[in-house]
């Protein structure tokens, strides 16, 4: 099928990537004219801007914005609508407040245009191995979609998940645990670090993803750190969060759930952030290495 992209960022650009590989027509707008310049490499076609996206597509249409949350992603939805016709359809891939797709998708169904919240997962991994997503909206307009969400991901690797906003809920609860996942890696890599073995890490990271209980593909992307840093020497323990951990808590505090885990990952990472001319902890600097791994947020350099 065919489908506007916009916003070829460090994920963008290789969904458009994927999108192409299995032949679907791709126009793409990005407020860089270089990436949009970059689109020919692939197969793809640049857009001057969101209007002229809109035309190039035939009704109805299907457009994906890649951008981040907030108000770039507002601005982006609400000029795309402008552009649309009824029963177009737009996709959400970023990581927003499931609240706001609520919000939006009933300001959209005034117009009669669609609106699916796809929670995606896969980092800069993703052109690779594919990307797990996780889709709210009319149950329709995902099966019209479908083609899409099965070229991105990897076999088994898309799901419907219910009404608008459930699949940007699931993708947010999915990064909560991502928090304490990582936490506890931090944590047991620094007691291995701070023993008085003189102990291999990165060998450790590999051997416990041989059949080992805490096996997974965190724990590779340790070993892969480690192996190009063994000391973490070159980075600082700064840990950023990009607003899902936040949201998981406050909704947890919202339904009386305790999450004990996810709610203390998230304060190491404001106690990461402290002191921004320390080194910071070996488990720290963990943390922003396997930020770095899997989804290529910037770390900080010594």
């Amino acid at each position: 099928m065919e489908v506007g992209f916009v916003g070829l960022g460090k994920m963008g650009m290789n969904m458009v990537a994927r999108l192409r590989r299995d032949q679907h027509r791709v126009v793409a707008f990005d407020l860089d004219p270089a990436k949009r310049q970059e689109l020919a490499a692939l197969g793809a076609e640049g857009a001057a801007s969101l209007e002229e996206l809109v035309r190039r597509l035939a009704p109805p249409r299907a457009a994906w914005v890649m951008v981040p949350a907030g108000k770039p992603t507002e601005e982006t939805i609400t000029t795309l609508a402008q552009s649309m016709n009824a029963d177009d359809t737009i996709i959400d891939g970023g990581n927003t407040n499931f609240h706001d797709d609520i919000r939006r998708a009933a300001e959209l169904k005034k117009r009669a245009i669609h609106y699916l919240d796809a929670g995606t997962s896969g980092g800069v991994w993703g052109l690779k191995v594919g990307y797990c997503l996780m889709v709210g909206g009319e149950e329709a307009i995902f099966r019209r979609c479908e083609p899409l969400f099965k070229t991105l991901a990897p076999p088994n690797g898309y799901a419907y998940m219910g009404q608008s906003g459930a699949g940007h809920f699931v993708k947010m609860v999915h990064n909560g645990i991502e928090y304490g996942l990582m936490q506890a890696y931090a944590e047991g890599f620094e007691c291995l670090h701070r023993s008085e073995f003189n102990l291999d890490l990165a060998a450790i990271a590999r051997l416990w993803g041989q059949g080992s209980v805490v096996r997974s593909w965190l724990l590779e992307l340790c070993a892969d750190a480690l192996a190009k840093d063994p000391k973490l020497e070159n980075i600082l323990g700064y840990v950023e969060d990009s607003g899902e951990g936040r949201w998981t808590v406050l909704e947890a505090i919202a339904r009386d759930v305790s999450l004990p885990v996810i709610t203390l990952s998230l304060f190491a990472r404001f106690r990461s952030r402290v002191d921004q001319g320390a080194t910071g902890t070996f488990g720290e600097r963990l943390l922003a290495a396997m930020r770095n791994e899997f989804g290529g947020h910037a770390t900080v350099r010594r």
